[in-house]
């Protein structure tokens, strides 16, 4: 039986014989026309650590579609790195590569009637971008996560990329030496691979585990190992299975298996990232998932792994621990997980799940039993009130006490923000309010990790709150609410706020609240003018001119 369902659409008859002329001079043979055409979407890039081991990976994979009796088509998918572009210009594309990326997959798929991809890709967008991408394309792909970075060290102390980050403000602040804070700089990425913790990229891979778009124990993999080169091969060859079985991304991708996807998430204490980034997913996959299905997961999730940026652990120690299958035994168990939901594999979750043991092994202090959880509930919830009145994503983990009421420190952009707090210009007490950095604003969102990260170095973490229509990295933690809507740049309540109004965070009560009276924010708002574009040519003027709002994924199309 031929599996060239759509690739035949150029390879077979008469009519395709110059096409067939131009597949010769790549090298070809006849026979390989009635194979199927399987595409490696490859992300590698020496931009990044995250993604300059991804070549093995896509060698790995080639070689695996070809011994399946495939023809592998490669073709590349650009990548940024968030944390070398975090406090400047360049942050504005981080989030407009997501939908780059899954342009670029949807229209080499689409254009050469590719039969299934691979999906290769290491930094933070690259996955929610390769997922789109699989799930507008609609034809058989998997994900192939890069794998997680090692941590670093320094005098005896576990770094990751958050460290170096959180030793500006230490060392701005005086309470750390230059020999430190060099040896922070030098050792806080030893080898390649994306960010340890608990971030942004290890958050959205070990989620396509529970998502069933990814092979189980894939995400937490470290990228130098050979295991990881290995788990790229086998899911190629699980990929070409996929295709002769007709089994889509939008078989895979249902409302439950998003329930399951953001459970692991809550479970895990993950990115804020993922509420924007699964919004966008169910967009792609026409799932009907909202905002507030987040919050209504939160409230029946607890919190079981103790990981970095709120806990302890990385990604290595969690892989250590018996990986994300161990925690989603974990959940199936307490019946938080629909186990009937059908795998890449073509098994269900449940099935994936049969040998995994029940409870956590006793030598390890990463994944706990749902009796002993480190917090009875999710850690990413979804406030809302007059300053928020579609939503924002507060993260509520690590604090402890998540409601502050507080003085308005008001920032058009964040370098101003940044300045602020390193010349200690912000007090305990204080709110920050960093605005116009919405999808339209920004534009694209950018991601607020040198001020939390600052805030936090300055020893204000648990005193001070900062909200804002941009992003959290993932790497963030604190008194901080983002993707709040509607921004700024669009007229939402948030800019209206001036210099020392009272301001109310309450996690508890899921409250973001002006103190202002509505007869004077109706009169701000009545004098109040939308800023011109920042952009008016070129990609960021693009998204901000297509896209939708945070409480619907920012996406684009």
């Amino acid at each position: 039986m031929s599996y060239n369902r759509r690739s035949k659409n150029i390879t077979q008859g008469v009519a395709r014989s110059p096409n067939r002329s131009m597949y010769y001079a790549i090298g070809y043979k006849k026979d390989d026309f009635d194979k199927p055409m399987i595409g490696v979407a490859n992300g590698h890039s020496t931009i990044t650590p995250c993604n300059a081991g991804l070549q093995r990976l896509a060698d790995a994979a080639v070689a695996a579609v070809k011994g399946a009796d495939a023809n592998p088509q490669i073709f590349g998918t650009p990548t940024i790195s968030d944390g070398m572009s975090m406090g400047t210009e360049g942050m504005k594309y981080s989030l407009v590569s997501r939908e780059v990326i899954a342009d670029c997959i949807e229209t080499c798929v689409q254009g050469q009637w590719m039969d299934g991809v691979v999906v290769i890709g290491g930094c933070d967008k690259n996955m929610p971008g390769g997922m789109i991408g699989l799930a507008r394309s609609n034809v058989p792909g998997i994900y192939v996560y890069g794998g997680t970075i090692k941590p670093g060290n320094w005098k005896g102390q576990a770094l990751t990329i958050v460290s170096s980050f959180e030793a500006v403000g230490e060392f701005t602040a005086g309470r750390m030496s230059e020999a430190d804070f060099e040896g922070i700089e030098q050792n806080s990425c030893p080898t390649t691979g994306s960010c340890g913790g608990m971030y942004t990229a290890n958050t959205m891979s070990s989620s396509f585990e529970a998502l069933g778009m990814s092979l189980m124990y894939s995400s937490t993999m470290a990228n130098p190992d050979q295991e990881k080169v290995d788990s790229a091969a086998e899911s190629a060859r699980v990929l070409v299975e996929a295709v002769k079985k007709d089994l889509k991304p939008r078989d895979i991708i249902t409302k439950q298996s998003i329930e399951n996807a953001v459970t692991l998430i809550m479970a895990t204490g993950g990115s804020t990232n993922a509420v924007l980034h699964y919004l966008a997913i169910a967009h792609a996959a026409e799932v009907d998932w909202k905002i507030e299905d987040f919050e209504r997961i939160r409230q029946r999730v607890p919190v079981i792994c103790d990981l970095k940026p709120s806990g302890k652990y990385v990604a290595t120690d969690l892989h250590q621990a018996g990986g994300i299958p161990q925690v989603l035994k974990i959940l199936l168990d307490a019946g938080l997980l629909h186990g009937d939901c059908i795998t890449i594999t073509g098994r269900t979750l449940a099935e994936e799940l049969k040998d995994v043991p029940s409870q956590p092994r006793k030598d390890q202090h990463v994944i706990f039993p749902v009796d002993k959880a480190l917090y009875k509930q999710g850690h990413l919830a979804i406030l809302k009130g007059n300053l928020a009145e579609d939503g924002a994503v507060a993260k509520i983990t690590g604090l402890k006490n998540p409601v502050i009421t507080g003085p308005a420190r008001v920032f058009d952009d964040e370098q101003s923000a940044m300045d602020a707090i390193l010349a200690d210009k912000i007090k305990a007490g204080d709110v920050l309010v960093l605005r116009y950095l919405g999808p339209q604003g920004g534009p694209g969102m950018p991601e607020m990790l040198a001020p939390t990260s600052a805030i936090i170095g300055k020893g204000l973490g648990e005193s001070v709150g900062l909200i804002t229509d941009g992003r959290f990295s993932g790497g963030t933690w604190g008194m901080v609410v983002g993707h709040v809507a509607p921004e700024a740049f669009v007229g939402g309540t948030i800019a209206l706020v001036q210099e020392g109004d009272s301001i109310t965070i309450d996690a508890h009560k899921l409250l973001l609240q002006l103190n202002v009276d509505d007869a004077e924010l109706q009169r701000r708002r009545a004098a109040w003018k939308q800023p011109k574009p920042r952009y008016t040519r070129g990609v960021l003027a693009k998204f901000a001119a297509l896209a939708q709002p945070a409480h619907k994924g920012a996406v684009t199309g």
